[in-house]
């Protein structure tokens, strides 16, 4: 009974879950961040749906003086003249140059690229094709785990994660009876702590996401007008 509180809390499908007052007061921040931004504007999605800004860009009256690309590792589907959907490797994007685009965007997707390395190359390339970017990643340290709704489950050993996943429907995951599949599963998350993100972002002024006065997740920025950084959402 719980579990199935705290994963309806999560829940994106839910107008008033946690999760959804989040991600509005997230995108209300980058809002407030994009007024400054002239137009038209370039903006790059890594690893991000057409979902987020048909519903908070164009349906809230937003200018159309803006062109999206959607970057992810297959083409998706996208029905708005204003967004576009590219294959690509967020950790080497090579097919563009230097401050190509005026915003980088990518929410919830630098802790699913690999290892430290990967995500370090990620980092250097939000850095180095946009002019302005703005990261989100959940929090290592937050008591829940984001994907799978479980408890500390970042800090279990390997064996009892796969045993888990193998065993029991968590979170968004249903339970993967391959044992090689859901190691990789598992191998295929890794979250990041504050000081690991400073370490990748330097540069970037931090933003952190709290829930019941615990830090949820971290939004890193760098290239806007200026934002107090020691503020909290």
């Amino acid at each position: 009974m719980l579990m199935k509180r705290i994963t309806k809390l999560a829940d994106e499908r839910e107008s008033d879950s946690l999760s959804v007052q989040l991600r509005k007061k997230r995108f209300g921040l980058f809002m407030s961040l994009m007024a400054s931004v002239p137009t038209p504007i370039k903006l790059i999605d890594v690893g991000g749906t057409a979902g987020i800004w048909e519903r908070e860009w164009f349906s809230q009256g937003q200018s159309d003086e803006i062109e999206i690309l959607l970057l992810n590792q297959k083409e998706i589907p996208v029905a708005h003249p204003r967004i576009k959907s590219v294959m690509g490797d967020a950790t080497n994007m090579k097919e563009f140059q230097d401050q190509e685009f005026d915003v980088v965007f990518s929410n919830s997707v630098i802790e699913h690229v690999g290892d430290y390395e990967d995500q370090r190359r990620m980092a250097n390339e939000v850095c180095r094709i946009g002019k302005r970017y703005f990261l989100q990643t959940p929090n290592r340290y937050f008591p829940i785990e984001p994907h799978l709704i479980f408890p500390f489950f970042q800090f279990l050993p390997l064996a009892v994660q796969v045993w888990l996943v193998m065993h029991f429907d968590l979170g968004w995951c249903k339970k993967i009876a391959d044992k090689q599949e859901a190691i990789s599963f598992v191998q295929s998350i890794k979250l990041l702590s504050k000081e690991e993100l400073i370490n990748l972002f330097p540069k970037a002024k931090l933003f952190e996401e709290k829930v019941f006065g615990l830090t949820k997740s971290f939004i890193v920025y760098d290239g806007w007008e200026v934002l107090d950084e020691t503020s909290k959402l």
